[in-house]
């Protein structure tokens, strides 16, 4: 569930450095993979609900694990 996030984060990242630095240019194979074209397999059209469902669930489990840890106090 994290790995769509991370990539997502790093990808953007690097990108908009590349694109102050002025080598965006060089850089556009880290924009395709911001947005979900990892070669042949192409993810553009889901990658955005994969990156919203995981987040989603990084927060539910996360608020489930403080309250579990909340109450055994």
């Amino acid at each position: 569930m994290i790995f769509p996030l991370l990539l997502t984060v790093l990808t953007g990242t690097l990108f908009q450095v590349a694109v102050v630095t002025g080598n965006s240019g060089n850089f556009i194979w880290l924009l395709e993979l911001h947005r979900g074209k990892f070669g042949r397999i192409n993810l553009q059209m889901i990658y955005p609900f994969l990156n919203g469902f995981g987040l989603l669930m990084l927060g539910i489990t996360g608020v489930m694990m403080w309250l579990t840890t909340r109450t055994k106090k």
